[in-house]
């Protein structure tokens, strides 16, 4: 079973982490038409929070890096958004402390910006515990006893976990990562897919947020994104192919929940350039990967179907 995210307003999970944070530094400090957000993003809390933004009559600058999807970058501009560009690596496989960086400086040159901080604010991870959690555990039905969730900031995972924890404990709850990052690994390395993973630990996870945490390459990402749009006619993003293996991979070791529930953070959209282009996988070097899991997993049958 899949919860998809793609159905909110801007495409994914994070216009709910939207909402929670601009409701939160309004109530610290009123938001007012012309204030100025800020804010460092991979891309989907960019356009929730440039959607809201518009909408409150502010001012958003968008710290990014190259990692960024094209089409949101066209899409954060449409939004009359202000882009910040960083394109020096952090050392830890991505570009995550660089963008922090870039964030507090412009925050000690600008002493009214507003930034909405994803990465400390307790209303990230609250947001989920009042709205998500409780949907999973409603939707998810009596005989659900696994969820699946990706992490970059961990605010998703901390809130969806302190619900189910209080009123779900019989639930299996696993954190799905990416291979090289530090959410819940302690190497950094290389990252191909944005919005998943991070150069550090989340503030917000702690060792009873999840019972197990599983990390996920590029090319078993691809995989899983290209075979359940061959078998769905359904795009899905790069997160939401992980927390898919992520699943699988349990299968794989023996592990077979009566009824799991595989949070899909955003659709495809935004990765035609990437998990569904050819020559992404060909300048990255991981074409040849890709191919031999999808026909691994083919020769082993598996067919995603939807009902």
């Amino acid at each position: 079973m899949i919860k998809q995210e793609s159905h909110n307003p801007t495409g994914s999970i994070k216009d709910r982490t939207a909402v929670g944070l601009l409701a939160e530094i309004d109530r610290q400090s009123p938001l007012v038409p012309g204030s100025v957000i800020v804010e460092s993003t991979s891309g989907n809390l960019g356009l929730a929070l440039a959607r809201l933004a518009r909408l409150l009559d502010c001012h958003f600058i968008a710290v990014i890096d190259e990692k960024t999807p094209h089409p949101t970058r066209e899409s954060l501009v449409a939004s009359g958004v202000e882009l910040q560009f960083v394109d020096e690596p952090d050392g830890q496989g991505g570009y995550l402390l660089s963008r922090l960086k870039a964030i507090r400086e412009l925050c000690r040159q600008h002493a009214g910006h507003r930034w909405t901080n994803q990465y400390q604010n307790d209303a990230n991870p609250r947001i989920h515990q009042e709205t998500t959690g409780p949907e999973i555990a409603r939707q998810g039905g009596a005989d659900m006893d696994a969820v699946y969730v990706a992490v970059s900031t961990g605010g998703t995972l901390a809130g969806i976990s302190a619900h189910l924890r209080t009123v779900r404990p019989d639930v299996r709850i696993v954190a799905v990562d990416a291979t090289g990052s530090l959410v819940t690994g302690s190497t950094g390395g290389e990252r191909l897919i944005a919005g998943l993973g991070a150069s550090r630990a989340s503030t917000f996870l702690t060792g009873t947020s999840y019972d197990t945490t599983t990390q996920i390459g590029a090319a078993s990402t691809v995989a899983a994104c290209r075979m359940f749009l061959q078998d769905t006619g359904i795009a899905l993003g790069g997160s939401s192919g992980s927390v898919l293996c992520g699943y699988l991979g349990d299968l794989g070791r023996g592990r077979h929940p009566r009824r799991a529930l595989c949070v899909c953070p955003d659709g495809g959209g935004k990765y035609v350039g990437t998990v569904f282009d050819d020559a992404w996988l060909d300048a990255v070097d991981i074409a040849g990967d890709v191919k031999h899991l999808v026909d691994a997993f083919r020769d082993n049958g598996l067919r995603f179907r939807l009902g």
